[in-house]
């Protein structure tokens, strides 16, 4: 395995420590975590999400696949066009990075399946928190007793989701979904928190910290301090997980939103101000207005321009054998 590879798999080891060191309200050092945020008081940093892309092998049949679903999922016109046409058409790879995950403006029912035996009563409460979205989206989640498009784990691995259109090349025996340890003693909070971010994931939403707006107000040089000091992470780890932000113009996107569900909470300790970028705890009303834009209840067409939506900021990591790939004809 490359250097490269190793370190982004001691990287996502290191996350799900600190992910769940977080949970308990500790760092890893085991003291409790708390930082002030303007005008919310004290928040204690809990666990967080663990980025999730698929194999590198993938991505051009990925790409092929949004685009089957929904023909906008394509790279854009106009500036993000001239983008890229810098790149040779001899680079798939590249253009498939550029191919949104959106699932479209037709109104959709996806079924959801969990992976292990799980009570009726947990099973009815997470897919309740996945449907929050459906007070202004026209996408649907329901439990089936098969297999569904989404399959949840309460697992070991921390929380993830797949992006958008993406799940559908996880093989069928494997999560797309992971909600380690809930249960229905986990509390409200954590179902909104968590459920409700995972879900805006499988909406093809990325991650709101990666803005270039938010990125902007991280001081690089305490970022690499504080995350060597914390994660072991050298700069460029830090430069890639942290301190690189979604390209705008890949985004079909509202202004960058701290508070959004899609954001997580940073430390004012490596912000320029000492302020800390707040974190979303539920959909706010700006999450719901945009996905009542992007995906309407009353279905209408979108033009290419303004339907491309947002891809991940992930480690590709070999997570199954390419024997267990997805082949097209089972996506129907």
């Amino acid at each position: 395995m490359s250097k490269s590879g190793n370190r982004l798999r001691e990287s996502l080891a290191k996350i799900a420590e600190i992910a769940s060191a977080a949970a308990n309200g500790e760092e890893p050092g085991g003291e409790p975590v708390v930082d002030e945020a303007p005008d919310v008081g004290p928040r204690v940093v809990q666990g967080i999400c663990t980025p999730k892309a698929l194999p590198r092998r993938l991505l051009v049949r990925a790409a092929e696949t949004a685009r089957s679903i929904n023909p906008v999922n394509r790279p854009a016109s106009g500036a993000f066009a001239q983008m890229v046409s810098d790149f040779p058409v001899t680079e798939p790879l590249r253009i498939a990075v550029m191919t949104t995950k959106y699932w479209g403006p037709t109104p959709r029912k996806l079924t959801v399946s969990f992976m292990e035996k799980t009570p009726a009563n947990l099973r009815a409460r997470i897919v309740s928190h996945m449907n929050a979205w459906t007070k202004t989206g026209c996408i649907t989640f329901v439990e089936t007793s098969g297999t569904g498009n989404f399959r949840i784990s309460r697992g070991s691995g921390g929380y993830y989701s797949y992006l958008g259109t993406d799940i559908l090349h996880i093989p069928k025996n494997r999560q797309t979904m992971n909600l380690e340890a809930f249960t229905m003693s986990t509390p409200e909070s954590e179902y909104r928190r968590v459920v409700r971010h995972e879900t805006g994931h499988t909406l093809g939403c990325p991650h709101e910290h990666m803005r270039k707006a938010l990125v902007a107000r991280v001081d690089p040089q305490k970022a690499y301090d504080y995350f060597l000091r914390t994660q072991g992470w050298d700069q460029e780890t830090v430069d890639d997980q942290v301190l690189t932000p979604l390209d705008e113009r890949s985004l079909m996107s509202t202004p960058p939103d701290q508070t959004s569900i899609m954001c997580y909470q940073l430390p004012g300790e490596i912000t320029v101000d000492g302020k800390p970028i707040i974190g979303g705890l539920d959909v706010n009303a700006t999450d719901f207005a945009f996905i009542g834009k992007i995906y309407p209840k009353a279905s209408h067409a979108l033009t290419a321009a303004t339907a491309t939506a947002a891809t991940a900021t992930a480690a590709h990591d070999e997570e199954w054998g390419e024997d267990e790939d997805v082949e097209v004809a089972e996506l129907a």
